[in-house]
């Protein structure tokens, strides 16, 4: 029988994590989220849990998607929607033409006609991206494609064509994450 190293789980105390206010001057990667009309206050709050893990620069918050504070979703976010920047904007293309008015290269989350797949994407570490999530049963709007630079697909190979939102935000931010960061 293998013999398994063991482990003991760390407890909170000794996870050495920085400050509210240590996170709000810490150098942030260069990616913006874009919400794109998300239903669930748990799936926001979930993506302002794993934007603040990987230090996001801003989540764009549009459409009906909520906008902090509110208690549901922080049952996800667990005070990262304190700690993540963040902006409405009501009409999502326009959020997209301000982030590439501002520089951002854009890409929507979708599987579309001539998307990159997530793992096929390369991206150069001196220039700002924003990523568009879409919602929940509609995805990212064809508006919202048209004014994009382009379409990110994450590979599937199971019977379901989707991934929840949270799940692909997740994927897609730790995805980015590795290929940005210094």
């Amino acid at each position: 029988m293998e013999k398994y190293k063991t482990m003991r789980k760390l407890k909170i105390t000794e996870l050495n994590r920085i400050t509210p206010e240590e996170f709000a001057a810490t150098r942030k990667l260069p990616l913006v989220v874009v919400l794109d009309d998300i239903r669930s206050l748990h799936n926001i709050g979930s993506v302002f849990r794993t934007s603040d893990a990987f230090c996001i620069e801003c989540i764009y918050l549009c459409g009906i998607t909520a906008v902090p504070p509110h208690p549901e979703m922080h049952k996800t976010a667990l005070g990262a929607e304190f700690t993540v920047n963040w902006k409405y904007v009501k009409n999502t293309v326009d959020a997209v033409e301000e982030l590439k008015q501002e520089g951002y290269i854009v890409y929507s989350v979708e599987q579309a006609e001539g998307s990159v797949m997530l793992n096929e994407l390369s991206l150069d570490r001196s220039k700002k991206y924003a990523v568009i999530m879409g919602n929940e049963v509609k995805g990212v709007k064809q508006e919202v494609i048209d004014h994009s630079h382009g379409c990110i697909e994450i590979p599937q190979y199971g019977t379901k064509h989707s991934l929840n939102v949270s799940v692909t935000a997740g994927i897609v931010i730790w995805d980015l994450f590795n290929k940005l960061k210094d």
